[in-house]
Parts: structure tokens; C-alpha cells; sequence
């Protein structure tokens, strides 16, 4: 097991979550500083997004060629460059520019996805849920430092708005460049695997088991996305909370994302994955019946909150389910049909917030996931018993 691993990649989750948090948070806020066009506040961090899901694949074959560790510093620079080009742009108000950033900033995030498979690949398979759940708890932190820097130091540079927060999180990407390079190799479990390792990606990508795991993951993380990039919307700017309230509905939100990350791993192994998945669905749901009953603070706090919750549950137990579909030489293939496919809707989700915010409002925008979850409940129950199931944690729960 690399131990040394996993503290490192804790920390650059840290990192990564501070990161993401100051983008989302001021994306749609600088957005609507710098157009005329309500509709579009939202497109860098839509843009974001759709270079996740573009660059997800050959930010995969990449790190398969140089590894994991020279990628992901590679990616991290790119990380601290965006921002010195948001700087840039916030200094002469060009809106085009700013989208060319955040555009910058969706590379690094292709790869910070991935920190979790390079945490499955660090121990034996019985502890896959444990270090994917342990890395997503580095986002914890990122929950405090992210809107401090957002609070604390956006006025620093006289004259520029945000610019002293985009300084001090460019100098966490460069310290965060240098901590990937003490990365060791990545190591299969060295148990044998029971799949074909000659097989074809459509055999992989047809399994029912792959497909529902990647639903979870697509499920979730689109309407993680969808919800959590209208929120800043919805509450400062055409709302009446002020950047300081909206910034603390944002951290709880990360929170709830991460801090389930204590006990997901266990849960996955005392209850199964499935059930898990399950949960989490029904979580999300409830998130869209707190957002239906009102827009007071204390509304978008709870459903931001069970929106944290639910997209854990999927995420980590998605990420978990989708180890049971490849073996060790077919990782590469099949994390990036994943990749893309999350991403991919997510960048659809970040699109489709503003337009969706602007002509229609927040509680239509509430409608949206029901059909969508009942679905994953669906394919879910259907799914439980599938025989791969049987490489769960433990022979009793073999079941899902």
C-alpha cells in the first residue's frame, strides 16, 4: 500500500477544492460583472466544464504514457497559468478573455478527477472504497480556505477586483505542481484479476454493472453541477443575499460534498455499493423537495446540503462500482468512457444553468432532476444482483 500516496494526494485534493470553489463561486458573480447578458453569467463556468469533458480523455491516454504523477503536475501549472490569464481579464474587464481562462482552469480540472483512481491504484482492491472516500476528504479544507479567500482577499489588489484571491490560489497550484512530482508508482493490487484483459472497450462499456455505474456518476455530478452553478445566481444576483451569505451556502454545500467521505467507504463495505448508490439518489430527491418549498436562506442552505450528500453517495459509490468492470491493464480505457461521459452531461448541466436561471427560475430548474433520479432508482434495483457484484469487499456482501 503507497501510504505516502494518499497523504499527498489529500493534500492536492485540498488544493484542487480551494481552487474549484474560488471559480465557481465568483464565476457566474464575474460574469455578470463583465456582460451586459444575464443569460451568458454563467458561461466560463460552463466553459469550465466543457473542457473537462473535452480534454478527460487525453489527459487520460497522457498519464498512461508519462504517469500519473508528471501529468497531473503538468496540470496543476496549467491551473496557476488560468488564473494569472484571469487576472489579466479581470484588469481590463474583457468578458471573452475571462472565458479563455476559466476554459484554462477546466484542463487542470480533467485531471483532478482523476485523483481518485490514482488513490484506488495505490492499495490492494479491499481497500479501493476506503482511499477514494479518504482522497475526497482533502475537499474538507478547501471548504474553509476557499470562501475565506474569497471573503479575504479580493480586494488586495487596488482596482482589480478578485484579483488578490485568483494570486493566492495560483501560488497553491505551483506548491501543488511540486508535491505531485513526489508521487510513487502506481501498483495493481496484485491480486489476479477474474476479467479477460484482451477485451474490446465495447465488451467493457456494454457490461450492466459498467453502464449503471456510470449512470450514478453522470446522474450525479450533472445535477450536482446544474444546481450548485445556479445557486450563486439565484441567491446574489437576481436574489438578495449578499457575496458573504452566498459564499457561506457554498461552503456548506462542499461540506456536505465531502465530510460523508468519513463513512462512505465503511458504508460501502458493511452495506454494499448498490445500496449505497440508492440512498444517494433518494437524497438528491429531497434536495429538489427543500428547493420547491421557498428561497429563503435556510431553503438554499438544506438543499445545498442534501445536494453535497446525495452527490457523494453517487460519486464515490460509482467510483467504486466501475472497479468491479475492468481489470488492471484495461483501467486506462475504461476510466476515460467514464470521464467523459460525467463530464460530458456535467458541461451540459453548467450550460443549461444560466439559460435555465434567466427564462424559466429556480423552481423549474427544481423540477428538473425527479425524472432523472427515478430513472437511476430504476437501473439501480435492476442492476443489484449482476454476478461482478461477487468481487465485492467480502463474500456476504457479494450481493451489491
Amino acid at each position: 500500500m503507497q501510504k505516502d500516496n494518499l497523504v499527498i494526494l489529500v493534500v492536492c485534493q485540498l488544493i484542487s477544492a480551494t481552487g474549484s470553489i474560488v471559480m465557481v463561486t465568483l464565476g457566474g458573480i464575474i460574469g455578470s460583472t463583465l456582460t451586459e447578458n444575464l443569460a451568458l453569467a454563467t458561461l466560463p463556468i460552463s466553459m469550465t466544464v466543457v473542457t473537462v469533458a473535452a480534454i478527460t480523455v487525453p489527459a487520460t491516454m497522457l498519464m498512461r504514457r508519462i504517469g500519473r504523477s508528471r501529468g497531473f503536475a503538468i496540470a496543476s501549472l496549467s491551473a496557476a497559468v488560468a488564473l494569472g490569464v484571469a487576472i489579466v481579464a479581470l484588469t481590463y474587464s474583457s468578458f471573452s478573455l475571462y472565458v479563455v481562462a476559466s476554459m484554462l482552469f477546466g484542463i487542470n480540472m480533467a485531471f483532478t478527477q482523476q485523483y481518485r483512481y490514482a488513490a484506488a491504484e495505490s492499495v490492494p482492491s479491499h481497500y479501493i472504497p476506503r482511499a477514494v472516500s479518504f482522497v475526497l476528504l482533502g475537499s474538507i479544507g478547501g471548504a474553509f480556505v476557499g470562501p475565506e479567500l474569497v471573503k479575504h482577499a479580493s480586494g488586495l489588489i487596488g482596482g482589480v477586483p478578485y484579483a488578490g484571491t485568483m494570486i493566492a490560489v495560483a501560488g497553491l497550484y505551483v506548491l501543488q505542481s511540486l508535491l505531485f512530482l513526489r508521487l510513487s508508482g502506481m501498483k495493481a493490487s496484485g491480486e489476479e484479476s477474474t476479467l479477460d484483459a484482451r477485451r474490446e472497450l465495447k465488451q467493457i462499456v456494454f457490461q450492466p454493472v459498467f453502464v449503471v455505474a456510470v449512470l450514478g456518476g453522470t446522474v450525479g455530478y450533472g445535477l450536482m453541477t446544474l444546481v450548485m452553478t445556479a445557486t450563486p445566481l439565484s441567491m446574489h444576483v437576481t436574489g438578495p443575499f449578499s457575496l458573504e451569505q452566498t459564499a457561506e451556502v457554498i461552503r456548506a454545500h462542499v461540506l456536505a460534498m465531502y465530510v460523508p467521505s468519513l463513512i462512505s467507504g465503511f458504508l460501502i463495505e458493511r452495506f454494499g455499493v448498490t445500496r449505497l448508490m440508492f440512498v444517494g439518489a433518494m437524497v438528491l430527491l429531497f434536495t429538489s423537495i427543500v428547493g420547491l418549498q421557498g428561497q429563503s436562506l435556510m431553503h438554499y442552505w438544506w438543499a445545498l446540503i442534501c445536494l453535497g450528500v446525495g452527490w457523494n453517495f453517487l460519486y464515490v459509490g460509482g467510483t467504486t462500482m466501475l472497479t468491479y468492470t475492468y481489470s488492471i491493464e484495461e483501467r486506462f480505457r475504461a476510466q476515460a468512457v467514464n470521464e467523459f461521459m460525467v463530464f460530458g452531461m456535467s458541461a451540459t448541466a453548467s450550460l443549461l444553468a444560466g439559460t435555465v436561471m434567466y427564462f424559466f427560475g429556480w423552481f423549474r430548474l427544481m423540477l428538473i432532476p425527479i425524472p432523472i433520479l427515478i430513472m437511476i432508482c430504476i437501473a439501480l434495483l435492476i442492476v443489484r444482483r449482476d454476478p461482478l457484484f461477487a468481487r465485492d469487499l467480502r463474500p456476504e456482501k457479494a450481493q451489491g
